[in-house]
């Protein structure tokens, strides 16, 4: 799987996203050797199951200049590396419970001089400041995620959507969203990508 299908799908990518998204499979290659982050079966389909699937955000949200983004449970940095290359003016902060996903979070993003990329070994409830949006993949049900997150957004919303979760989420959410007794907006992925992998991935959105 090629990064063309990035461009299948973000046609205006600059040359310098290009480059950079280019670099992603030999720097998470060389790395999952050492710090197994990524799934063995998925490490070949980086491009579909983890960049394209982060950029599932993006086709939801264009995050502004000087905007600030939380990205809770990171893993190796997904989705906040593969938001930073798309929108280089807005400051991300990717944080993980777990130390040795953050090392290989803070290599790739130096090795690719991400200047807009923060990150830490820190819990989401540890994490201090104000943040426009939180991102996040999957790390675990609405209903406990929420409160980790609750009280860490800017009152100030300029974005077409208020201030906010964004939420990658795959399978059926009915049960999941009704006990976490939140108001969501859901975006299914498959509206926007056509590969089978995200027939049932969306973007669950959930007002700060």
């Amino acid at each position: 799987m090629k990064s063309e299908i990035l461009l299948k799908y973000f046609p205006s990518l600059t040359d310098q996203q290009l480059l950079l998204f280019t670099q992603l499979p030999e720097l998470y290659n060389f790395w999952n050797n050492q710090i197994n982050v990524i799934s063995r079966k998925d490490i070949d389909m980086l491009y579909e199951r983890h960049v394209l699937h982060s950029l599932g955000i993006a086709k939801i949200m264009s995050f502004l200049p000087g905007e600030s983004v939380l990205d809770v449970g990171t893993g190796g940095g997904f989705p906040g590396i593969p938001l930073a290359i798309m929108f280089p003016d807005t400051q991300f902060y990717l944080v993980d419970s777990i130390g040795k996903k953050i090392k290989v979070v803070q290599e790739v993003s130096t090795v690719l001089a991400l200047k807009n990329v923060k990150s830490a070994h820190q819990r989401a409830e540890q994490v201090g400041g104000k943040f426009d949006f939180v991102v996040s993949r999957a790390v675990t049900q609405l209903k406990d995620f929420y409160p980790w997150v609750k009280g860490k957004f800017n009152k100030q919303s300029k974005n077409t959507l208020p201030n906010g979760i964004l939420y990658l989420k795959g399978g059926d959410l009915t049960q999941e969203i009704a006990e976490s007794g939140l108001a969501v907006q859901q975006y299914h992925l498959k509206n926007y990508f056509e590969e089978e992998f995200f027939e049932t991935k969306q973007v669950v959105y959930i007002k700060g």
